[in-house]
């Protein structure tokens, strides 16, 4: 698997528990044996949806424009 194919994946993983996460509101989750408010669980997956997204973004080709004279 590419690294661009592992960062889809994880955000895509991300994407519905975030989405899980807004359809089932609880007042708390545990995340790693820490009990976290929702909002604060959804702000770090939306952070690490964000992450994912700036990090496809940078991998994207890009052309730069030049020109040359003589």
């Amino acid at each position: 698997m590419s690294d661009i194919e592992q960062l889809q994946t994880i955000r895509a993983q991300t994407l519905a528990q975030l989405q899980e996460v807004r359809a089932q509101l609880k007042p708390t989750y545990w995340v790693d044996g820490q009990r976290v408010h929702w909002e604060q669980y959804a702000d770090a997956l939306q952070r690490t949806i964000d992450w994912c997204d700036q990090k496809l973004h940078d991998a994207e080709p890009f052309e730069v424009a030049s020109q040359a004279g003589s």
